[in-house]
């Protein structure tokens, strides 16, 4: 029941303090000020407690704009030869001053195009552009601290053109980068703790409605994640009509055919959003696979991009990714525990035979 990537625990920092490589099949680490990711066990410099990521998967490091260690070798199902080749990619994209097309990839490696996007994607789960993308979100978030200048952030980034600067910093970090860099300074943030039949609940919501709803194993957990997201907003407890909007969300998880139309803040980019938009389109007691949401869409090629929007959704059962499965119908990923999706479709089905009977 853990989601993509976790919260830094001294139960985590110990293991890479001490380097345990019992903890290598447990979780991956990534370190901001580098880019790497790795083992637990990795023998390299220990870094600043700071600057350390928790990853449960190699996928979600990668996605994050992490590229893998070659001194400990977090992705190892593939041959060393293929893996060494996608990892110099991955050094190539991070030093470009802007994302490579493959064209240009293809003649840096040797590899053709299809053969290149291909191996790319078996090793990282990524195509090149998403990774570089990815890369240039992380290098933002690091860059676009309280007191620096956004564009001087964003030329760090890799984004030099000044006429792109807005439009480009908004569609890689979902919304302007000054907003961004302020994580929500200046703004007022609604915060309730609950607890549902999945366990414990929170549900935050700014002025433009809910911008997060988490589930989770303890309330601390998920306040702390919630606080590193928004750590510059005026953060309050819940009022009356946040109240009430906790009592929605439960019903949604507790009666998923009772729906609710609840005011939401969603922040992503515009491809994420058009994702999230056709998921609410997805009715209880109903699934997709990654490939008939993005034929939704109108992008069929574009099934890995979805499934990356999909695990980036904030908003939990209000933006409904545990209704996405796999093409055979087995369960993917769901940052909130795959335990707690299983549970809801249980749920969704028996609620919707229920309806039918009546």
């Amino acid at each position: 029941m853990k989601p993509a990537t976790t919260t830094l625990t001294d139960r985590h920092w110990n293991a890479i303090c001490q380097r345990d490589s019992n903890a290598d099949s447990r979780f991956l680490y990534g370190v901001i000020s580098t880019g790497i990711f790795c083992r637990p066990s990795c023998p390299s410099r220990r870094p600043r407690q700071e600057n350390v990521r928790i990853f449960n998967d190699a996928k979600a490091a990668m996605e994050a704009g992490f590229r893998p260690c070659q001194r400990c070798r977090p992705v190892s199902a593939f041959s060393s030869a293929v893996t060494e080749t996608v990892i110099e990619l991955c050094r190539y994209i991070e030093q470009s001053p802007s994302i490579p097309n493959l064209a240009t990839l293809s003649h840096h490696c040797g590899w053709s195009r299809h053969h290149l996007q291909r191996q790319f994607k078996s090793v990282t789960g990524l195509s090149p552009r998403d990774y570089g993308l990815a890369v240039r979100r992380r290098r933002l978030e690091v860059q676009l601290h309280p007191t620096a200048r956004v564009t001087d952030a964003m030329y760090a980034a890799g984004v030099t053109s000044s006429s792109q600067r807005y439009s480009r910093g908004k569609s890689i970090l979902g919304m302007p980068p000054g907003q961004f860099r302020s994580a929500g300074r200046g703004s007022t943030i609604r915060v309730a703790l609950a607890q549902c039949s999945l366990g414990s609940l929170l549900v935050a919501e700014s002025d433009q409605g809910i911008c997060a709803i988490s589930l989770g194993d303890d309330p601390e957990g998920l306040l702390a994640e919630f606080q590193s997201r928004f750590s510059g907003a005026d953060v309050e407890g819940p009022d009356s009509n946040l109240n009430d909007r906790v009592s929605q969300v439960v019903t949604l998880i507790e009666q998923p055919h009772q729906c609710h139309a609840l005011p939401l803040d969603i922040r992503g980019t515009a491809f994420q959003q058009r994702v999230w938009k056709a998921l609410q389109a997805v009715p209880p007691g109903s699934t997709l696979s990654y490939q008939a949401l993005a034929d939704a869409i109108g992008q069929p090629g574009a099934a890995r991009a979805v499934a990356s929007a999909c695990a980036a959704n904030r908003l939990a059962v209000a933006v409904p990714c545990h209704r996405i499965v796999r093409r055979d119908g087995g369960l993917s990923g769901y940052r909130w525990g795959v335990d707690r999706k299983r549970e809801l479709l249980e749920r969704e089905a028996k609620s919707c035979a229920d309806t039918e009977q009546q």
